[in-house]
């Protein structure tokens, strides 16, 4: 017991550090705000304000809390403060050849009437339109790695006031990290992205890119005539064999494919390469690249996409995000930023020094897995900061921003 409250103030403590990294350029109170966020979603493993404020065990009328909590999540809109302050956290850790998943998320909320901005999203385990949010999404991951890098999460209505449109949405998100990672990096998308006008914005960004195209695109070849992708997909010869391995709900599968690359290709005035894969399904994927890499190699930054998909699936899970229960488009929008923060600190911030490694595996160790740790390891780093967070108390000493410099200024003496 001794032991567990020894390395819950620990967390508390790192919980504190970083938040006040991600805070420099705000007010003290929302320093303070932010931090209680971020110590209470992971505390209480819930978004609702009600849970937050429960797990600050604070010496005053709960409700007194909340309504404070309240008051903070709507009073400014945070996202960009996050997404710029963990940019400039990550943009280190951004290589030349790291995979820079973009996706489109959502929150369905089937029975709201009264939020914000209620827009239509799709849902996929309905397969209709319900009323819901968007969220833009970015999450890095290096091919041989199992550990990803949040990157950019923003929330965002078609309904709401200012929204131009969803390519401008996700070119938003292209230009920020493209600033802060020196254009290292390749984005990865999937079907839809295959746009002119996305397309032709990261070619002219000098951006690399993969992604996956729609068999119905008219493509031009280097003559000038206008194909139809199917045509050209039929008629090619896939000769290079590759073997991959694909995890099936718990065990994996060798799938033997075939891939053929044609060259010379346009999309509006973009020159791009197809990578045709044969074996995945009864139709082949396809893929619209400006990578100069190998059919192989281009393929298995595609399929690292497919593993910054968990990332999205675990905060809808672990921290119950559609059940988010605030109204004002600014609080929904502060969720997610405040979210996208947590698994920031869970999968980058507790691995970066020997200390925190240290740490990450004395939390490791509360999960209390029957198993072991699986290599999408942040289930069980929630659970076990959960555990050692659970019922203990807020302690609310102020820390400050521990990059401060606060050395004793040096005169110069003749």
């Amino acid at each position: 017991m001794k032991d567990n409250t020894t390395i819950s103030k620990k967390v508390q403590h790192q919980i504190k550090r970083f938040s006040y990294r991600m805070t420099r350029d705000l007010s003290r109170p929302k320093k303070k705000f932010i931090s209680q966020a971020l110590y209470g979603i992971q505390a209480s493993r819930d978004v609702k304000l009600s849970n937050i404020a429960r797990s600050l065990s604070e010496d005053i009328d709960l409700l007194q809390t909340e309504k404070r909590l309240s008051r903070h999540i709507i009073s400014k809109d945070i996202t960009e403060n996050i997404n710029n302050a963990l940019m400039e956290e990550a943009r280190f850790r951004i290589q030349e050849d790291t995979v820079i998943a973009l996706d489109l998320s959502d929150i369905n909320k089937p029975f709201a009437r009264k939020m914000d901005y209620l827009a239509n999203v799709w849902d996929g385990s309905e397969g209709k339109p319900a009323p819901g949010y968007w969220i833009c999404e970015a999450v890095g991951a290096n091919v041989n790695d199992e550990s990803p890098i949040p990157l950019y999460s923003e929330l965002y209505s078609h309904e709401a006031d200012g929204f131009e449109s969803e390519n401008e949405q996700i070119l938003k998100a292209v230009r920020l990290i493209s600033s802060h990672a020196d254009k290292r990096g390749i984005f990865t998308m999937d079907r839809a992205a295959d746009r002119k006008i996305l397309v032709g914005e990261l070619d002219r960004l000098g951006l690399r890119f993969v992604i996956r195209a729609k068999g119905k695109r008219n493509l031009k070849d280097i003559h000038g005539r206008t194909r139809r992708l199917i045509d050209i997909v039929r008629s090619a010869r896939c000769r290079e064999c590759y073997t991959v391995k694909i995890d099936k709900e718990g065990y994996e599968e060798e799938i033997e494919l075939r891939l053929a690359r044609k060259d010379n290709l346009f999309i509006d005035k973009t020159k791009i390469s197809l990578i045709i894969v044969k074996g995945f399904g009864k139709d082949p994927m396809i893929l619209i690249t400006n990578v100069d890499k190998n059919p192989k190699d281009i393929l298995e930054i595609y399929l690292t996409r497919w593993k910054c998909e968990e990332t999205f699936r675990f905060l809808k899970h672990e921290y119950h995000l559609e059940d988010v229960r605030v109204r004002r488009y600014t609080a929904l929008r502060n969720t997610v930023a405040l979210i996208h923060a947590v698994f920031y600190f869970l999968s980058v911030y507790l691995g970066r020094r020997l200390k925190m490694k240290i740490l990450l595996e004395k939390i490791l160790e509360r999960a209390k897995r029957f198993f072991q740790i699986p290599a999408f390891k942040h289930y069980a780093v929630a659970d076990g900061i959960y555990r050692l967070l659970f019922n203990r108390k807020w302690n609310s000493e102020i820390i400050e921003d521990c990059t401060e410099n606060k050395k004793q200024l040096l005169f110069g003496f003749l």
